[in-house]
Parts: structure tokens; sequence; C-alpha cells
């Protein structure tokens, strides 16, 4: 018999809005617990029996995707166990049970990992919390000496933290915004005129959910990324959808197509680096084809400078 999925809807399960509960701990971070058991079923429901040899009795399934007993099968497991997991109790699965899992539910390596961070968490002190917003003094000197590359530090829940002068002419001015509002995916859920910007904006939308989601793996005990996620929720439909499909992605590279006020549309290579020594922050880069019409614009708006008009330089709030 398929099992029947119930529990209480919400934003961070894909149902009506309202505020995330707080945390297993209390601590008014995302509900771990949750979280691995809808990214299990999720995965588990996007598999149909063709997709890993099994035989398909189509007219008797009455929920998506395997069955329970069907993917324990393939783990390995039994379906006590595998339920266990589902139901979000992963306390002292090894290391190798949660590979088995992955390989039977064909897992990315970003998914594999956000598994393993909802299974197995780690504890993180308030020290490094603190240091994940800091920026070093050479990193901000990197930052300026690309005086031709639009570049900027993003951290833990997409906080942009540190920008250069051409960042601010693709982007718009971060510094202008109060300090909460400079976050990409606020940004992108409500500020209009970053849909603007990107001419691929629900590939840019999708991207922006998928590092979240990544990011709420690593660190469910946040509080302040358990707030974003309950605003966001409440105040895009877009977010909301988006968010229930437990995507998960690591930043890495790739090509952006902007349509910029001043230059019209750009399309840029970007890159993301992880500096040395701060693994929640990363670098990210873009520049153009060299010789390019997009080259030609970036360095219109290099010339331009600081009065280059970009969506950035509205307040997310007045969205």
């Amino acid at each position: 018999m398929d099992e029947q999925q119930t529990g209480p809807a919400d934003p961070l399960r894909g149902g009506p809005p309202r505020t995330p509960d707080p945390g297993a701990d209390g601590n008014g971070g995302l509900d771990r617990r949750a979280e691995l058991s809808e990214f299990l079923r999720t995965r588990r429901a996007r598999l149909k029996p063709e997709d890993v040899g099994l035989p398909d009795f189509g007219r008797h399934r009455r929920v998506p995707g395997l069955r329970r007993e069907e993917l324990a099968q393939l783990a390995g497991v039994s379906v006590a166990y595998y339920t266990r997991l589902e139901q979000g109790n992963g306390r002292n699965v090894s290391a190798e049970v949660l590979d088995s899992i992955a390989r039977a539910l064909r897992l990315t390596d970003a998914e594999h990992a956000h598994l393993t961070h909802l299974a197995k968490p780690k504890q993180h002190g308030k020290k490094q919390v603190a240091r994940s917003r800091q920026i070093r003094p050479a990193l901000r000197q990197l930052l300026d000496s690309l005086d031709t590359v639009p570049a900027y530090v993003v951290g833990r829940r997409s906080d942009i933290l540190a920008w250069n002068r051409m960042a601010a002419a693709l982007f718009g001015d971060w510094g202008k915004l109060p300090a909460q509002e400079r976050n990409w995916a606020r940004l992108v859920f409500l500020n209009p005129g970053y849909r603007e910007l990107f001419v691929e904006w629900d590939r840019k939308a999708y991207d922006m959910v998928a590092y979240l989601r990544m990011d709420a793996g690593c660190h469910p005990d946040d509080p302040q990324l358990s707030s974003l996620v309950g605003e966001l929720s409440v105040k895009s439909e877009e977010f909301r959808g988006l968010w229930a499909a437990h995507d998960v992605k690591e930043k890495s590279h790739g090509v952006k197509r902007f349509r910029h006020p001043l230059v019209g549309e750009l399309t840029l290579f970007f890159e993301s680096f992880r500096p040395a020594g701060d693994a929640e922050q990363s670098l990210v880069t873009y520049h153009a084809e060299p010789g390019s019409p997009s080259a030609e614009a970036l360095r219109l708006l290099g010339s331009w400078g600081a009065d280059a008009r970009a969506p950035g330089a509205a307040s997310a709030s007045s969205a």
C-alpha cells in the first residue's frame, strides 16, 4: 500500500503561507527533521520505476514516484529503517547508508551533500557566525583591483557583503540600500528592477532558491535564515513554489544575460570562487568575451562608474 503524506501546510513545505515554525531545538531555525523528510520525499517522487529498472504497475499507484519499499530495496536497507529516515529521524545513520540512499535516489553531488548536512548536522558557534560576515582586507583590495570586472562577495543567506565599482555599475549601488536589503534573494524576488535586469529571470530565481536551500541544509539552526524564508514565502508566490521543490545546487560558473537600462543587453560569464579560509563566502566575478559587444558595454559602464543607474539603487521595500 502506498503511504499517505500528511502534515501541517506552510511555506517551507509548499502549503499556504505562515510564519515558519521554530527548529527542533527551539532556537527559531528551520525544522531540520521536516527538511530531511520533505527532501527525501521530493527526491523519491521524481523517480519512476522504469528509471531504476523496476516494473511499473501504474494503475495501482496513488503517489508519484517510487514507493518507500522500492527505494529501500534499491538502497539495500529495511523498509522500517528507510521509513524512519524519511520521517526525519536521521540520528545515528551512517555515512555508508546515506551513500547507498543517495545512489538509489540518483542524487547529484550537491544533493548528496545536502542530504548529509540534514541527516548529520554540524554545530556552528557564534564566533564562526560572526566571522562569516567579515571580509579580509586583502580580499577587499582584490575587489577594488578588478577595475574592469564586476565582482562581489556573497555570504550566508545570500547576503551581499562587499562589491567593487563595476558591480555597482552593473547591478546598482548597493551602498544606498539598508544593510538588510543587501541580499540577493530579497532583491531577486522583491525588487521589480531585478526582474527587468535579468533577461532569464526565471532561471536566476531558480538558482537563487537552490543556493538558499543548500545554505539551509548547512545551517538549519540559523534564525535569520528562517526569518528570510518566512518573509519571502509570504511576499512571493514564486519563491514559495520554488522553495517547496527542495532543489539544491552549489554556486559554480555559467552565463547570465542582462538588460541594462543604460547599455542594453549584455551576455556575461560568471565564475564563483571560495576564498581560502572563508568557507561560507564566495567571490563572484563577471566578464565578457573579448572584443564582443558585451565587452564594449562593460567598458562604457566602467567609464560611467557611480553615475550608472541600475536596479539596485531602488529599495526592495518599495516593491
